[in-house]
């Protein structure tokens, strides 16, 4: 390793993949500040909301000086060590292995295919017995992996796949401890797909965990979308200048997840996503591409003020979620439909399934969206099955209140400004690199005042206060009755139909309870991870045949054999209608719902 005069080297050998293993390196060149190097890793990933803990995966832990003698260490509570220097040690040297099999968006995962690597996952930081300054500066990044692999990153290139050892060795730079934490590597042998948009080098680097070749037409169209979606943002936000973006695209089986880096994503999907004919999988990864992409500015960028200096051993808590998720995933969709990506028909198919699993909640009456998103760390990372009965989530509710405010703005400014130009307006005015910043970090009231001095916005503080601080569900109906639009069921609800409002699982010839949905009447009669055995002395076989025994008894005394904690009972029920909520936009719309869809792109900012 080669250390840098005042900032540190990391390294990373990734030439043992039948292991999983990783061989990790930290150099840090004195002088030192104290006779006890303090080492930390990392607990909190930046872009997830819930201290996890990366140390569980190393072992083989070493220290030495300049001249290769050991120096001593000792554990440190459950995150750190402590090296023990000596008075004339000029230079350490840190190695150990991790073991890297945990396959996420968040973690890192090695094998003979690939190596996915997330900084916090691999690198201790030092906390005491350095300058603190020098974390903020830049620092050198050493890779070592396989000869036929290429390497995807936003880390800057220093030198790039020199050939050593039979494997291939890159060098990359990151100007200070945050971009560097917030940064990604994907290493395989496939080749980054690269489009140039709008002037900016955009780079799709794919993995098959299965090593499954995704369809070429499919990939293509895929490719096409990512462009439109792009210039859609651009034709919002401007065309940044922080230069290049890469996406890196892992098809699974079943697996998914995303998360956004300051110029760069990782984002997971089944493989079925790029399958002919698979439009609801395929929907699903443009819009999770958008959502990535749009928190280039609204999260990495602009951040609430507790974000601003990251704790990364400790939660950090905002109110303000709703605004970075909920409305990331609102905009981040209207991009989608706007820019063609999506149909208009996608987009209510799309609409209609947040509206189900919306109508089956019924935690909007006990919880805020400012509650859910400070207590994100409780309540969304730890739900349970009766977290709906109690609990929002800041994602979907966020996004629906987004929407809401988004449509009672364009009600009293005639159309002609939206909740996605206020998040414009909130990112030039308290964003990262803005060019005249209002400020640094955003707060409640800045984006309160924010929409006040939009057009039509003078008097709309009580109603952000209702959305965001009331424990209340959005007004989704009156915002889509704006565009002559309403809300009905997802199919006729028919005389037979009956209803016992219970999520269930079939667990081998056992259908359980896992959880109750809004006015279930089993609710007060049973409890989650019962198993139904019989209806009316009839067995049940399996939760489609459930429903069709409860057919038609809507109303009616209804005899049910439940097992709870091994124990048989009969619980008497009467099933009822479906609820019918409303959830399917019946209509065409008018005017202002089709300019609600139109391309941004070709106006002015």
């Amino acid at each position: 390793m080669t250390s840098t005069s005042s900032g540190m080297t990391f390294s990373i050998n990734a030439m043992n993949p039948e292991e999983h293993r990783l061989e990790i390196g930290l150099e840090l060149d004195g002088p030192f500040t104290s006779r006890s190097l303090h080492l930390k890793f990392p607990r909190w990933v930046p872009g997830s909301y819930f201290l996890r803990e990366p140390i569980q995966h190393m072992f083989n832990f070493t220290a030495e000086d300049e001249g290769g003698d050991a120096l001593n260490w000792k554990r440190m509570n459950v995150d750190g060590m402590v090296v023990h220097l000596k008075k004339s040690t000029s230079k350490v040297r840190i190695t150990y292995d991790l073991f890297a099999r945990e396959l996420s968006v968040r973690s890192n995962h090695f094998d003979s295919t690939h190596l996915h690597m997330m900084p916090p996952y691999t690198w201790f930081w030092p906390t005491k017995g350095i300058d603190p300054d020098r974390c903020h500066q830049e620092h050198r990044v050493e890779l070592t992996a396989p000869e036929s692999w290429h390497a995807a990153t936003q880390l800057t290139t220093l030198e790039k796949g020199k050939q050593r050892n039979g494997g291939r060795r890159w060098a990359f730079s990151a100007p200070n401890r945050d971009a560097l934490l917030d940064s990604i590597m994907e290493v395989n042998p496939n080749a980054p797909i690269t489009r140039v948009v709008d002037g900016r080098p955009h780079h799709l680097k794919i993995w098959d965990s299965g090593g499954h070749e995704p369809n070429p037409e499919r990939l293509a169209v895929f490719q096409d979308d990512m462009e439109k979606i792009i210039k859609e943002h651009h034709a919002l936000f401007g065309v940044p200048s922080w230069g290049e973006y890469t996406v890196v695209l892992q098809l699974t089986d079943t697996g998914r997840g995303g998360l956004e880096h300051m110029n760069s994503q990782t984002s997971m999907m089944p493989r079925s996503c790029l399958f002919p004919g698979h439009d609801e999988e395929y929907r699903d990864l443009v819009s999770l591409f958008s959502h990535e992409y749009l928190h280039q500015w609204n999260v990495k960028r602009l951040k609430p003020t507790s974000f601003l200096d990251y704790d990364l051993q400790s939660e950090g808590h905002t109110d303000l979620l709703w605004w970075f998720e909920g409305g990331t995933s609102w905009l981040g969709d209207m991009m989608c439909v706007r820019s063609g990506a999506w149909s208009e028909e996608d987009w209510r198919l799309d609409f209609m399934r947040k509206m189900n699993r919306h109508k089956r909640c019924n935690g909007c009456h006990r919880e805020s969206l400012a509650e859910s998103s400070h207590d994100a760390w409780i309540h969304l990372y730890r739900g349970g099955p009766y977290t709906r009965e109690s609990q929002i989530s800041y994602y979907l509710e966020g996004e629906l209140a987004m929407m809401c405010l988004d449509v009672e703005l364009r009600r009293r400014n005639k159309n002609t400004y939206g909740a996605c130009d206020l998040m414009a307006e909130v990112c030039a005015n308290y964003a990262m690199g803005a060019t005249e910043p209002l400020g640094l970090g955003v707060e409640y009231q800045d984006i309160r005042k924010t929409l006040q001095g939009a057009p039509g916005g003078q008097s709309m503080g009580p109603f952000l206060d209702r959305l965001v601080k009331h424990r209340t569900a959005p007004p989704v109906e009156k915002a889509m009755s704006y565009f002559r639009l309403k809300l009905g069921p997802e199919r006729p609800i028919k005389d037979l139909d009956a209803w016992l409002g219970v999520g269930l699982k079939d667990d081998g010839h056992r259908i359980r309870i896992t959880t109750f949905h809004q006015g279930s009447p089993l609710r007060n009669l049973t409890q989650v991870g019962d198993e139904i055995l019989a209806v009316n002395g009839l067995r049940v076989k399996s939760s489609a045949h459930l429903s069709k025994l409860v057919l038609g008894r809507a109303g009616q005394p209804t005899s049910l054999d439940v097992v709870h904690e091994g124990v048989l009972t009969t619980v008497d029920v009467s099933p009822s209608n479906p609820p019918g909520h409303g959830v399917k936009l019946d209509g065409k719309g008018n005017e202002k719902w089709r300019m609600w869809l139109q391309t941004r792109q070709g106006l002015s900012s």
